[in-house]
């Protein structure tokens, strides 16, 4: 995308066609059939962003994780009125989408109850983030529905922060698991799949799971999970990931005081690092240890999310 021109800039210092991001997105075409690029300069943007799906093939290209970022602050324990996607700082449904060099922050911090705050709700199809840092709590990604990948983006968070019943590929990100309140415990996933014949789940290829820096210079005791099986079908598998000594060594957590069901199908295939040992994983049905390529050959890109040509056309690197 770095040499795509721009159809739109957006810049916080009034440099650009529009100030906010929101300007931006409904200025854009509806409908289009050819992306729509809004370069998003460097600075602070403290707005909501809803793409709705009559607004297919957004890209929003920022300038580096590090340097713009879409920032507010909204959680469920603010209003009775706020369920989960409603405290979404960017919410997605175009199909197409893609986002790039940018940083989505819900600041609503860690909450005991109702602490649900979404950064990034993606259910449109075909979308693609990259290089992009994701940060909350509790439900930092909600990655409800379709055909998804992540790129070399640093998600971080507490409780189930990553979530949703979408088809998602992870290749090369950072999962940081950070500082919870006293007595939480820390669970990366919380895939959604209700149905058998769903294909949908979260696959994490080339990952790291490590601590960010809160939790790393603290000197609680915090468990943390690599999931917990939201629905029935959870699907969930780590192949190829560095594991660091966070991850506790049961691995999986069961939701709640629910029973585990038989029908989740979590995996872990060729894992490194401390806290990769599967010794001591959870003896559930439903729980595996693969071995060989040809047991996640189906778990890759190229089958998985049946990437054709959508996800070249994003300019966005995979491995197939």
């Amino acid at each position: 995308m770095a040499n795509e021109k721009a159809d739109a800039v957006v810049a916080a210092d009034g440099s650009g066609n529009f100030t906010t991001i929101a300007a931006a997105i409904a200025a854009a075409p509806l409908k289009s059939a050819s992306r729509h690029v809004i370069h998003v300069k460097a600075g602070v943007y403290k707005e909501f962003v809803v793409i709705g799906k009559e607004k297919p093939n957004i890209a929003l290209i920022g300038d580096g994780m590090e340097k713009t970022m879409i920032t507010e602050s909204r959680c469920c324990a603010d209003s009775i009125k706020f369920k989960t996607p409603d405290t979404a700082i960017v919410s997605v449904h175009g199909d197409g989408f893609l986002a790039q060099d940018i940083c989505i922050e819900n600041q609503a911090g860690p909450r005991m109850e109702n602490g649900q705050a979404v950064a990034l709700l993606c259910s449109g199809d075909r979308c693609a983030v990259y290089r992009c840092s994701l940060k909350s709590y509790q439900d930092t990604l909600y990655a409800v529905s379709n055909k998804q990948f992540y790129r070399e983006c640093r998600i971080s968070g507490t409780v189930d922060f990553v979530f949703g019943d979408a088809s998602a590929v992870f290749q090369k990100c950072e999962l940081l698991a950070r500082l919870p309140l006293q007595k939480q415990r820390n669970t990366i996933t919380a895939q959604g799949k209700d149905r058998a014949d769903s294909n949908t789940g979260f696959i994490f290829q080339n990952c790291t799971v490590a601590a960010d820096d809160d939790l790393s210079h603290s000197q609680a005791a915090v468990e943390t999970y690599l999931g917990r099986p939201w629905k029935a079908f959870s699907r969930t598998v780590f192949m190829q990931c560095s594991f660091s000594g966070i991850v506790h060594e049961l691995g999986w957590l069961q939701w709640e005081k629910d029973p585990v069901p038989d029908t989740l199908f979590y995996a872990e295939y060729k894992n490194t690092g401390p806290g990769a040992d599967v010794s001591h994983r959870v003896k559930w049905p439903g729980f595996h240890v693969l071995h060989d390529a040809t047991q996640v050959v189906s778990f890759t890109v190229a089958n998985f999310i049946n990437e054709t040509n959508w996800l070249q056309s994003t300019g966005v690197p995979f491995t197939p």
